[in-house]
Formats: C-alpha cells, sequence, structure tokens
C-alpha cells in the first residue's frame, strides 16, 4: 500500500496493523479482505496532512478489495464443486472393480462396497475416501475403473 516517497510512518503503521491482526510474519497471499481494511484505513489514519492519498489511489485500492472479495468467493465456490463433483464420482463407483494405491501404498484390485468423507479440523478440507474389502484409498489415488 506504501508509495515510494510517502513517510516511513505509513509502513510503519501497516506493519503494526498486520501485527495486532495476528499476522504477522503472514505473507500477503494469506491475507484476507478483513486484513486489507485495516491496513488501508491505518494507512489513511497516519498519512500524511501535507500530501495526502490522491483520490483516484483511494479508488484504485477500493478496486483491488472488491477483487479480492470476488476472488475469495470464487475461491470458496469451485471448492465446494469440486469437493462435490469428487463425492458424485465416488459413488458411482459402489459396484464396480478398481485398482489403486491404499493409504498403507499397497495395491488394491477389488470391488468398491463403500465410500466415506473425512473432514480435518485443521482447514475444514474434505476427503473423499473409497474402500475396497478391508482397504481404504483416497479417490485421487484409483488408477484404473472397470465396470461389471
Amino acid at each position: 500500500m506504501s508509495q515510494i516517497g510517502q513517510p516511513a510512518t505509513t509502513s510503519a503503521a501497516a506493519q503494526q496493523s498486520a501485527g495486532t491482526t495476528g499476522q504477522s510474519g503472514a505473507s500477503y497471499n494469506e491475507l484476507d479482505i478483513d486484513d486489507f481494511l485495516k491496513l488501508l484505513i491505518s494507512e489513511l489514519q497516519n498519512q500524511d496532512p501535507l500530501d495526502p492519498m490522491d483520490n483516484s489511489e483511494m479508488v484504485q485500492q477500493i478496486g483491488q478489495i472488491r477483487e479480492i472479495g470476488a476472488t475469495d468467493e470464487l475461491t470458496k465456490t469451485l471448492s465446494s464443486l469440486s469437493s462435490s463433483q469428487e463425492l458424485v464420482t465416488a459413488s458411482s463407483l459402489i459396484g464396480k472393480s478398481v485398482e489403486g494405491l491404499a493409504e498403507d501404498s499397497s495395491a488394491v484390485d477389488g470391488i468398491v462396497d463403500r465410500i466415506t468423507v473425512e473432514t480435518t479440523e485443521e482447514n475444514a478440507t474434505r476427503t473423499v475416501k473409497v474402500h475396497v474389502g478391508g482397504k481404504t484409498m483416497d479417490i485421487k489415488n484409483i488408477r484404473e475403473i472397470q465396470t461389471g
């Protein structure tokens, strides 16, 4: 946010604001819309009164905020769609013969008898698992699907 030639207080205030949000040491890719708004507000509060931010810069940054929000929503939607598609694909495998790699890195060859969905607590990601006999494999580890 800080432009070349602006006083150091602007970037220092932005860094301080980022630190207060618990994001100290985080990369820019990990900043969410709330962090971006806090940085923008901090920058506005600490700008040089004799050389304030240009209106075109403000409009550009607001446009970036909207772009970040839209990209974030699109990412969430695509992730949800991908997860749902994996579940539909896995459920269509019940009763079909598959070959692949089990979680214990052994080869699996047999009829799919059930599927399960596991959700991690850290980042709430869903993983679709296919069960063949007593072995379990991630749907992404299936190498071959045979009908009949």
